[in-house]
């Protein structure tokens, strides 16, 4: 069975954390990745407060294992989902799309596991000085806000620079992967674009399908010219925002074509109008499964591939 210190760490039986994918990971799918040993967690994105305590609740409804919250310190609401977080005294939270250091305080007053993304070695380094418990490094193969650094180049250098546990994210979506993140130093990864074919998942159908059907070069990265780069799924929507970045399209225009196309996608499905956002692994998702099946595979992939990697050795 594979050892890390995330596991004693958190109290999980295995080193898999659930990205925070917002209007996606809610508390029901956070509590099935809880029970299937990894570590669930809910998506705040641009949520209110109470839409997240609700989730928070819910999530308890179905799991008495940990579980924690994933706040988007760009989003308008995050000072209060924050204070909500604390209130509840989750688990754990994780952090996005900013420096969460205001926050730290009051998490680890409430006896909270802080355990932020970071995309550079500055931001692992300042975070690890802020009081982190662990990091997650994670890759532009990622789906969703992404940084500049692959995650093949980016986790070691994370590694090197913090004496944090570390997690791996961007690019991870079975056993090869988890196996190679160990490799890098990691001791545990972080799969968003895996969990999006999971049963308890609730996309609508049609995003789900356009996961399970997606090619090797399915994705593409838009946002750059505003300076939060998304990597999403290549559908019309996408293609009508690469021309419009690329043109004289005013910034502000560019920033109301991309409000709520997120939450279309997910809860309608809509093609047309729908921001579908994924990693690039997403061509490595080919079938839906129960989350405690995904997390058990994973797991019992990366063994086989760590066990067979001494025939490399001579």
């Amino acid at each position: 069975m594979l050892d890390s210190p995330l596991c004693p760490l958190l109290g999980i039986k295995y080193p898999v954390f659930q990205g925070g994918m917002a209007w996606i990971a809610d508390g029901k799918l956070a509590a099935a990745v809880s029970n299937g040993g990894g570590l669930g967690i809910i998506a705040a994105g641009n949520a209110p407060a109470d839409y997240v305590r609700g989730q928070i609740r819910a999530a308890r409804e179905l799991t008495d294992k940990p579980f924690g919250v994933n706040i988007m310190l760009m989003s308008p609401f995050a000072d209060e989902v924050a204070a909500v977080a604390a209130e509840e005294r989750v688990a754990v939270v994780t952090t996005g799309a900013g420096n969460p250091s205001k926050y730290m305080a009051a998490w680890k007053g409430a006896d909270i596991k802080v355990i932020p993304v970071v995309a550079s070695v500055a931001m692992a380094k300042l975070m690890t000085r802020c009081g982190a418990s662990a990091l997650i490094a994670e890759g532009g193969e990622s789906g969703g806000h992404v940084g500049e650094l692959t995650t093949m180049v980016l986790v070691p250098q994370v590694c090197d620079a913090t004496t944090l546990p570390v997690l791996a994210a961007g690019g991870i979506a079975d056993g090869r992967g988890m196996a190679a993140a160990f490799m890098l130093g990691a001791c545990g990864v972080q799969m968003g674009t895996r969990f999006l074919s999971a049963t308890e998942c609730t996309i609508h159908p049609v995003y789900r399908e356009k996961i399970l059907k997606a090619g090797d070069l399915a994705t593409v990265v838009t946002g750059k010219r505003l300076g939060h780069p998304v990597r999403s799924l290549r559908t019309k929507f996408a293609r009508d925002y690469q021309k419009a970045e690329y043109s004289d399209t005013p910034d502000d225009v560019l920033e109301a074509m991309g409000t709520g196309v997120l939450r279309i996608a997910v809860q309608e499905g809509d093609a047309e109008r729908g921001c579908f956002l994924a990693g690039q692994i997403a061509s490595v998702v080919k079938q839906e499964q129960p989350a405690a099946e995904i997390i058990l595979d994973v797991v019992t992939g990366a063994e086989a591939v760590l066990k067979g990697a001494e025939k490399w050795v001579k």
